[in-house]
């Protein structure tokens, strides 16, 4: 789950925030006890000082070793009685002042090992939809506030089905999709069909669910991708060509690619190319993509080069939206 550098860095330092502030008010806790009760500060501090004596008596060579880290662990237990009999009655647990990091697996660190932990795979996810947030509006868009009343139950001309029986079919397998992510038979859709009729809220709501189940997900305009490519190309050692350089990788690299608005660009020998990289990369290393666009597959087909057509139309299942435009149907509602 390759996270973008920025992502990571956001979640990282969230989490270090975080732990601070944890330990800060815990410090602070102990303080405020210590001057309720000045004979915690002492207990606390005789504590510590059996526990180096147990490791000391431990270690010891000659003598009763045994008997000796007995007689520490015995002088422990006594402290540590008599402190949650003071911690009680203030009201605190046993508990209260010590030192609890919020994730146990691994203390906080953010890692188990080389393995990124779960805490902060969540917390990346919670950085990358507000990074996601910035392109889509995730506000609401999600899979149970999609609504199918705005399409229509009456037979579609040429298409021998309604639109609404069209999209009950649709919205299954975009939500199938999204929370089998990985696991679904499905790689990679292709959605196809006029603007205003629901490609993006359904590319919306499967980045959401896709990166709350803690996967990557880049979204963005086929435009975009293609300036971002050429920059890379054109641009190479300055800065907007490094930054292009860390964002095609971005494309390249991700679990999910959402590609949105494809057509839409301007057809050049260059876009071909870089269309042709980004697709056939993906499927060599087995990303998943998403692809919206107004064209049909047999229009792509005729669109892009073989090479490219070959690979959408083999590759990818495509999913068709036709009805009214959703967009226009809202504005008359209101």
């Amino acid at each position: 789950m390759p996270y973008d550098a920025n992502v990571l860095r956001r979640a990282a330092r969230r989490l270090e925030e975080e732990s601070r502030l944890r330990r800060d008010r815990t410090e602070q806790a102990r303080l405020e006890a210590y001057r309720r009760q000045p004979r915690l500060e002492q207990l606390d501090r005789r504590i510590q000082g059996t526990m180096a004596g147990l490791v000391a008596a431990a270690l010891r060579q000659g003598g009763d070793a045994a008997a000796a880290v007995r007689a520490v662990r015995e002088e422990n237990q006594s402290l540590q009685r008599e402190r949650a009999v003071l911690l009680g009655g203030l009201g605190l647990p046993e508990d209260a002042l010590d030192d609890k990091p919020a994730c146990p697996l691994c203390r906080d660190t953010g890692w188990q090992g080389a393995k990124m932990c779960r805490c902060l795979r969540q917390l990346c996810a919670q950085e990358q939809i507000k990074e996601l947030s910035k392109l889509l509006d995730l506000g609401e868009q999600s899979f149970d506030t999609f609504r199918l009343d705005y399409y229509s139950q009456t037979p579609y001309p040429g298409r021998g089905a309604s639109p609404r029986g069209n999209m009950e079919l649709v919205y299954d397998v975009c939500l199938s999709y999204a929370t089998k992510f990985g696991r679904f038979a499905i790689k990679n859709l292709f959605l196809s069909g006029a603007p205003g009729l629901g490609k993006t809220f359904l590319s919306a709501c499967i980045a959401r669910t896709v990166s709350e189940n803690g996967f990557s997900v880049v979204y963005d305009t086929a435009g975009n991708v293609f300036a971002q490519f050429e920059a890379r190309k054109f641009l190479r050692d300055s800065p907007n060509g490094l930054d292009a350089r860390d964002e095609t990788r971005r494309y390249l690299n991700c679990d999910l690619l959402i590609l949105d608005d494809l057509g839409s660009e301007l057809t050049t020998q260059f876009t071909q190319s870089a269309l042709y990289e980004l697709v056939n990369t993906r499927l060599v290393g087995e990303k998943h993509t998403v692809i919206s666009s107004n064209l049909s597959m047999e229009e792509a087909a005729r669109r892009y080069a073989p090479q490219i057509a070959s690979r959408l139309d083999g590759e990818y299942h495509v999913l068709h939206f036709f009805g009214d435009d959703i967009r226009l149907l809202r504005k008359n509602r209101l």
